[in-house]
């Protein structure tokens, strides 16, 4: 799909903005002038929340009583268009039909986005990981969520039970029961991970090689502290041991040791840690090709082609990285923030937006 142009009114400090893009766009200027909130106006398109983590209703622009975002796109083989008003949550139509739900959208427009705050997936502990393998899976499987809630709600009632065994030992009885539930819905978690990541790990090494211009190898890994296997019954039987081998410990710490949500995914560059070893530089790249790679996978199951929003994404990095990302990124559009005016000049195809106090600057 290809965003043809978009028109901004009242949405964070962007009072009234139109924009005809191109398939790779590189909006620029100074901090704080509006940059993030054109790609957040985008990436909403997607059916998904503010990935900064604002409520709808701060996304108004302040003393306004709502906002209008409107783009024309190109999608499934033919011109469309879709519309969001906001004012206390998100209202969508597309092609002139309301939705039910601005969640509806991501049925038509699908984007991968990088901002800076992804960069904990590298710094941080495996949450972080765990939580981008879940949400690229989220878009992927229509019943994964669900699989996630009910895990979780084992797990919680897994916790709650070992919490009370202690001044309740006759509940013991009852430990089994969420140690199978726990398995079950575990094991599916499990299994789609690790499938995940082997699709993803070829679209990654790729990825990251040219980032890198070949100096330079990446690799994932799915780290836990059971040996799970590789079918579905077979991690079900092994988790569920683990469990009930870790009865005891678990008792004590009153919290579930072992499973899907203690797990973690390994990244290494040249077969060392990136996020011990990795330099500033490096672990950008790394989930720079985290993403493009989710992207291009995500085109490969859905057949629909995203499009890439990178916000920040220049800083840190080399020439020879930059020119990658403003010039060798294949089939897809692009929209990439900097604040280096001098970033644009080795831009080869494409269009530029200086940004300025939310107004487009000739």
């Amino acid at each position: 799909m290809k965003i043809k142009s978009i028109n901004i009114e009242n949405f964070r400090n962007i009072k009234d903005l139109s924009l005809d893009f191109d398939d790779v766009n590189i909006i620029w200027g100074e901090n704080a002038q509006g940059k993030t909130n054109l790609i957040e106006a985008i990436y909403l398109f997607t059916g998904g929340k503010s990935f900064r983590g604002a409520k709808d209703n701060q996304l108004v622009m302040m003393g306004e009583e709502q906002s209008r975002l409107k783009i024309e796109f190109e999608g499934s083989s033919r011109e469309q268009n879709a519309e969001i008003n906001i004012k206390n949550k998100r209202v969508a139509s597309l092609n002139g039909v309301k939705k039910k739900s601005a969640a509806a959208l991501s049925d038509e427009i699908k984007a991968v986005i990088f901002s800076p705050v992804h960069l904990n997936m590298i710094k941080d502990g495996p949450g972080e990981r765990r939580k981008f393998i879940d949400a690229a899976l989220c878009q992927l499987k229509s019943n994964y969520r669900n699989l996630l809630k009910e895990y979780n709600r084992c797990l919680n009632q897994r916790n709650t039970l070992l919490k009370d065994l202690k001044n309740n030992p006759e509940l013991d009885s009852l430990l089994y029961i969420w140690n199978k539930n726990c398995a079950i819905s575990g094991a599916k978690i499990v299994y789609q991970r690790k499938k995940y990541i082997e699709a993803l790990t070829p679209y990654v090494k790729d990825i990251f090689s040219g980032i890198s211009s070949g100096n330079e190898e990446i690799d994932l890994k799915y780290v836990s502290a059971v040996e799970y296997g590789n079918e579905v019954e077979e991690i079900e039987k092994k988790l569920l041991r683990a469990l009930e081998n870790n009865k005891f410990q678990d008792m004590q710490n009153r919290a579930t040791s072992v499973g899907p949500h203690r797990d973690d995914i390994e990244i290494l560059i040249n077969g060392t840690s990136a996020r011990i070893y990795g330099s500033q530089g490096q672990q950008r790249s790394c989930v720079l090709a985290l993403k493009l790679a989710e992207a291009s996978l995500l085109e490969q199951i859905t057949k629909k082609e995203p499009i890439a929003l990178l916000d920040d994404v220049m800083s840190e990095l080399d020439e020879k990285r930059q020119d990658y990302i403003l010039n060798h990124i294949k089939n897809r559009q692009v929209f990439i923030t900097c604040c280096d005016k001098e970033t644009i000049l080795r831009l080869k195809n494409g269009k530029t937006f200086h940004i300025e106090k939310g107004f487009l600057i000739d």
